[in-house]
């Protein structure tokens, strides 16, 4: 398997399981019933694209990549530092919206970084993009 496939599924296991543990991370401030389970409907299909995501990577003998203990402090420090000073359905829309412009712009890149990638790690690259993108758009009526 060529290297691009692999460093594309890492990248791309690294930032779905960070998504997870930020969502995760506002889920008990939820005050929406809503929202709540729009966030806990999305976190299940994030933990279906990691499950994917190892699935191939255990088929082609490469390994998953966990996000760096940096960023999960720095994305902990800035969920919990926001929800201090406001703790409401505005702020945890607006934290997951950054997040997945974050996570959007960054796979965007990796996709034009990897083009030697083949078309099924690709697909789960934009699989995630999607979701991301689709997150982004739902959550815009709470802010």
């Amino acid at each position: 398997m060529n290297d691009d496939t692999i460093k594309l599924l890492k990248e791309c296991d690294a930032g779905t399981k960070t998504a997870v543990s930020s969502i995760k991370e506002v889920l008990d401030n939820v005050k929406s019933k809503d929202l709540l389970t729009l966030l806990t409907e999305s976190t299940k299909t994030h933990e279906q694209i990691i499950k994917d995501i190892k699935e191939y990577l255990d088929e082609i003998e490469g390994d998953g990549k966990d996000p760096s203990p940096m960023a999960k402090m720095m994305s902990w420090a800035k969920i919990n530092m926001k929800m201090m000073m406001h703790e409401d359905d505005k702020t945890i829309a607006s934290l997951i919206i950054d997040g997945c412009n974050m996570g959007i712009k960054q796979l965007t890149g990796y996709l034009n970084d990897y083009t030697d990638a083949d078309d099924k790690s690709k697909r789960l690259a934009k699989r995630l993009i999607n979701e991301e993108e689709n997150l982004s758009d739902s959550l815009k009526k709470y802010l």
